[in-house]
């Protein structure tokens, strides 16, 4: 029988599901100015837990040894992760922490992050997406200039080192999280669909993670990496048990890992996968990509 321990790194495992961001714009004289509100859990949490009685924090080094300060900042990753890469992507302003004291004034107007890492799919995270979808079926975002809401669907849960440490045979991804997250991505898209017809728009977009992660886990040096299995940062097998910490394994070279640590991309993994968003077909991205929708968007101003 799997201990408490192990049971709540899988748990951790099944938070590499959902990511919420609420793009929006205020009006066409100011069509070019959006806001984004990210939700989700340590995939996307950018410093939330920092404030919070939590174990579930990236707090200390080597945490963020490559962000641009290069000490940690509670991102679960050595650089940036998704929300920042995007917001670096198109021109914004990366969003601050909920719960940062810096998020007053004129920077309440980039948006700002929910997100925290230690939610789960099933509690709190799955909440959020339900009252989002409420909320914006009642109209009141609408009102506030809420226009879009991308969801990204569940990675390769199997294929985290965590996984290969644990139930992964020879290296092999764990074959039943593989089956319920190939499972999960297209009734993702089914809910996606039904949502947009009964609104009568794309409103929401659906990301899929799993084809995104696939692509370099399945041939990592097709796109640079030196290995999809080993995690920069870590302990154990495929340096994948527990979370990185300052006596931990850790790599020279990040840009040549899939996986920062047990559960969580590097920073140029999450590269890869935001460009899918801003660009993919739709094999990744479903009814479009983000590049796509932003110019519908500017052309109806």
């Amino acid at each position: 029988m799997e201990n408490s321990s192990s049971n709540h790194h899988i748990a951790s495992s099944i938070l590499l599901v959902l990511l919420l961001v609420l793009v929006m714009s205020f009006g066409q004289q100011q069509a070019e100015a959006r806001a984004f509100f990210v939700f989700g859990d340590s995939l996307v949490d950018n410093g939330n837990n920092n404030y919070l009685a939590t174990t579930a924090r990236a707090d200390s080094p080597p945490y963020g040894i490559d962000y641009p300060t290069h000490r940690p900042t509670g991102r679960f990753s050595n650089g940036l992760n998704m929300p920042d890469l995007i917001s670096e992507q198109i021109g914004s302003e990366p969003t601050l922490p909920y719960l940062s004291p810096e998020l007053t004034g004129e920077r309440l107007l980039v948006g700002a992050n929910f997100a925290s890492a230690g939610i789960g799919i099933l509690n709190d995270t799955g909440f959020q997406f339900l009252n989002i979808i409420r909320i914006y079926k009642q109209l009141e975002l609408y009102e506030l200039g809420a226009r879009r809401v991308l969801v990204t669907g569940t990675g390769p849960l199997g294929c985290v080192p965590a996984e290969l440490a644990q139930r992964g045979r020879n290296g092999q991804c764990a074959v039943e999280l593989q089956r319920a997250a190939a499972l999960f991505n297209p009734q993702l898209v089914d809910i996606i669909n039904s949502l947009n017809s009964e609104i009568g728009s794309n409103v929401f977009m659906a990301a899929n993670a799993f084809n995104m992660h696939m692509d370099f886990i399945s041939n990592p040096q097709a796109y640079g990496f030196e290995t999809s299995k080993i995690a920069c940062c870590g302990q154990g097998p495929f340096n994948g048990i527990g979370l990185c910490t300052p006596v931990s394994n850790l790599c020279p070279n990040r840009d040549a890992y899939v996986f920062w640590d047990a559960f969580h991309p590097s920073e140029r993994a999450n590269r890869i996968i935001v460009q899918q968003i801003l660009e993919g077909s739709n094999k990744y991205m479903h009814p479009m990509n983000l590049s796509t929708m932003m110019a519908l968007d500017s052309a109806r101003t």
